[in-house]
């Protein structure tokens, strides 16, 4: 249940960020009412998983999930290239999030 909940706030992080470039800096009223509906949807719901896990694994997995996510939507949605260093860093935080969630004694198995 716990970790549902953390997907749906990485969810809707993503979801949220990926309006971003469509509220014009905030001059579109439907994308920009998109983005604060996903945020708000976002941080009830971490704020849920941060009552259960520690607020730095928590915060360290929805972060860098979302700018996993976040990246692909760039890539597939917005067609912006990323260069061989960025999907190295990519893999890195990748390589984190599975460190902590196989490893670590911090987060929930």
């Amino acid at each position: 249940m716990i970790i549902a909940q953390l997907i749906i706030a990485i969810v809707f992080e993503v979801l949220g960020t990926s309006l971003l470039p469509k509220t014009e800096s905030f001059t579109k009223v439907l994308p920009t009412a998109g983005l604060v509906f996903c945020y708000v949807v976002a941080f009830y719901f971490l704020s849920r998983v941060v009552k259960v896990m520690p607020v730095g694994i928590v915060y360290a997995l929805w972060s860098s999930v979302g700018i996993v996510l976040i990246s692909l939507v760039g890539v597939f949605v917005y067609r912006q290239k990323l260069d061989a260093w960025a999907v190295f860093g990519l893999a890195l935080i990748i390589a984190g999030v599975v460190i902590i969630n196989f490893f670590s004694k911090t987060s929930l198995h």
